[in-house]
C-alpha cells in the first residue's frame, strides 16, 4: 500500500487538541453570541430558580398571593387607617397592590441579580458559560411571580370595583396593554443596578449586607405608600431622579387612571435605566474576568 494514500492514524501517546478560553482585552466587547448559545441553560436555570425557591415549602406557589396581599393589609392599616396618609381618592387596598405590583418584581429582581455572583461561584470555577446567564435567569423567573400577583390583582380590583360607592372614579385605561413594557423597564433597571452590585460586592463582600437597607431606603423614596401628588414641590427633584417613581406612578395611571407623573419626568427615568444598565454591563463585563480567582 502507497504511504501516501494512507488515511493517518492518531497517536494515543499525542496530547488531545486543548481548547482555550480567553477573555477579551476589549472594555466593550460582550459575547452576545455566546447568550444565545446557552440558551437552553438559561431555560433551565430560569425553572430552577422559580421550583427551588419554594420547593420545601408548605404553601408553595401560593406565597406569591400571600405575601402581596399581607403587605397590602399592613400599608393600609398603617399608613392609610393609622396615619392617614392620602391615596389620591383611590381604595387604599387597591392602591397599594398597584404600587407593589412592579414594585416587587424589580425588588426581586435586583436582590437576585446583586447576589448572583456569590451565589454561583462554585459553578462558575468548574465550568465555563456566559457569567450573565444567572442575572438573566434571575429577571426572567421573576416575571412568573409577576403573573400569578397580576391574578390575584384582578380579583381584587373587580370585588372593590364591585362594592364602591363610586365605581367610575378609577378604572383600567386602554394604556394597560402597555403594562409588559414597563416590566421590561423594571427589568432594566434590577438588571443595570444589581450588576454594578454584584461587581462591587464580588470583592467587597461585606456591601452585600447593606443590601436590605438600601432596597428599605428605595421604597421610602417610591411612591408605593404615598401618591406623587402628596410630594412637596421642593422635593419633586429627588422623586424626578429615582427611575423606580415613574414605573410605579405610569402603573398607577395605567391601570387606575390616577397619577400627576409628566412626560419629563418619564423621559428622566428611561435615561437614566438605559445609562445604568450600560454602565452595569460594563463594570460587570470587566470584573467577570477575573472575579473567579477573587471568589
Amino acid at each position: 500500500m502507497n504511504p501516501s494514500t494512507d488515511t493517518p492514524i492518531s497517536d494515543p501517546a499525542q496530547p488531545a487538541s486543548e481548547v482555550v478560553i480567553r477573555a477579551s482585552d476589549s472594555l466593550f466587547h460582550f459575547d452576545w453570541r455566546g447568550l444565545w448559545r446557552y440558551r437552553d441553560l438559561l431555560f433551565l436555570l430560569v425553572r430552577r430558580d422559580f421550583l427551588a425557591k419554594y420547593k420545601q415549602t408548605v404553601l408553595g406557589p401560593i406565597w406569591f398571593v400571600v405575601q402581596p396581599l399581607a403587605t397590602t393589609l399592613i400599608f393600609t392599616i398603617v399608613f392609610s387607617r393609622i396615619a392617614n396618609i392620602s391615596t389620591d381618592g383611590i381604595p387604599a387596598p387597591i392602591f397599594y397592590l398597584t404600587g407593589l405590583l412592579v414594585w416587587n418584581y424589580f425588588q426581586t429582581a435586583f436582590a437576585g441579580v446583586a447576589g448572583s455572583l456569590l451565589a454561583n461561584a462554585g459553578v462558575f470555577g468548574k465550568v465555563f458559560f456566559p457569567r450573565l446567564i444567572p442575572s438573566l435567569a434571575t429577571t426572567v423567573s421573576a416575571v412568573i411571580s409577576v403573573v400569578i400577583q397580576c391574578v390575584t390583582w384582578v380579583a381584587v380590583y373587580l370585588m372593590i370595583k364591585a362594592s364602591h360607592p363610586e365605581p367610575d372614579s378609577f378604572g383600567i385605561t386602554p394604556y394597560a396593554l402597555f403594562f409588559p413594557l414597563l416590566l421590561v423597564h423594571a427589568a432594566a433597571l434590577a438588571m443595570g443596578f444589581g450588576l454594578l452590585m454584584a461587581s462591587v460586592t464580588a470583592k467587597y463582600r461585606d456591601l452585600s449586607f447593606t443590601m436590605g437597607f438600601i432596597l428599605q431606603a428605595w421604597l421610602y423614596l417610591t411612591p408605593v405608600i404615598y401618591p406623587l401628588s402628596s410630594v412637596p414641590e421642593r422635593w419633586q427633584w429627588l422623586a424626578a431622579i429615582n427611575p423606580m417613581t415613574a414605573v410605579v406612578e405610569s402603573c398607577r395611571a395605567i391601570l387606575l387612571g390616577e397619577s400627576v407623573l409628566t412626560a419629563q419626568m418619564f423621559a428622566v427615568s428611561l435615561g437614566m435605566t438605559v445609562f445604568v444598565l450600560l454602565a452595569g454591563i460594563l463594570l460587570f463585563n470587566r470584573v467577570q474576568r477575573t472575579f473567579v480567582d477573587i471568589l
